[in-house]
């Protein structure tokens, strides 16, 4: 099946047809002689289809998560469950996007190339490769630089090359870890559309990690308000703006300000009671 043959026609129900069940999740780091709990309790789900925002203060726990998740670091206790089946290393049907696309990115690989590599991993033959590769990248708006090098593309583009690699991969949940904080506030506007193109388009389910609260309300259709190490949900916000967003409408809209507040106050509550906990 095409990557763009998929079209999400209606928004599902969260607490039904979970596709990610995140169960009690808790993580200790340990190490020269002392522990450090970075997530106490985290317990949500993701249902097929949702996009899905996390934010929360600094030091939250959000990275952690999502490495949790998408299997790249083993939780002290609880457990992370992908389609019915517990999460216990990387696994097929995720696809992540980090924020340091400069380093996710091969140097020496052409775009194409760039693209096509975890493809390789998944034994495609070459024709489907080619395929999914053409598509991901016309899908992102770069069908016409598939030789160029990263190093020939702006921070933008070369997010739109990590992006495409995700999808080419045809991932049943797509993870992205702060994506856009390092690339300038005209290009972070222009790739928050794109993801939400994306997701109508694809219908892939999204879990998308950010500090960004405007970023969060603007995206998502729910946001995962994390408190203060260590972690737990703090608060799970249903964002009923329309369906249909763009970045004038919608961020000037007195529902959007609403929303915004919401999660605002729920991060400043965070940490407040983290500076309370701090000095008693």
């Amino acid at each position: 099946m095409s990557i763009m043959s998929e079209t999400r026609t209606q928004t599902a129900d969260p607490r039904t047809e979970a596709l990610l069940d995140v169960r009690g999740v808790r993580k200790v780091y340990e190490g020269h002689g002392r522990s450090v709990e970075a997530v106490r309790d985290l317990t949500f789900t993701v249902a097929r289809g949702e996009l899905v925002c996390v934010v929360g203060p600094s030091g939250a726990g959000k990275t952690t998560l999502l490495k949790c998740i998408a299997g790249l670091l083993a939780p002290t206790g609880g457990e992370v469950v992908l389609e019915g089946t517990a999460v216990d290393g990387p696994s097929p049907g995720m696809a992540v996007v980090f924020q340091e696309y400069g380093r996710s990115l091969f140097p020496w690989m052409s775009v194409r190339k760039n693209v096509e590599l975890p493809l390789k991993q998944k034994k495609l033959p070459r024709a489907r490769r080619a395929e999914l590769v053409h598509q991901a990248l016309d899908a992102v708006g770069l069908g016409d630089v598939q030789s160029a090098y990263p190093w020939q593309l702006s921070g933008g583009m070369q997010q739109r090359v990590a992006i495409a690699r995700a999808i080419a991969y045809e991932p049943h949940i797509l993870l992205m870890d702060e994506p856009f904080a390092a690339v300038d506030a005209q290009t972070r506007a222009d790739l928050e559309d794109l993801v939400r193109s994306l997701w109508h388009r694809l219908g892939v389910t999204t879990l998308f990690v950010t500090h960004d609260i405007d970023e969060a309300v603007y995206l998502g259709q729910r946001v995962l308000v994390l408190s203060a190490a260590p972690t737990v949900v703090l608060d799970d916000i249903a964002i009923d703006l329309p369906d249909e967003r763009d970045q004038l409408t919608t961020r000037s809209s007195a529902r959007f300000a609403e929303l915004r507040a919401q999660v605002f106050a729920q991060i400043q509550r965070a940490k407040k009671h983290h500076a309370g906990a701090d000095h008693p």
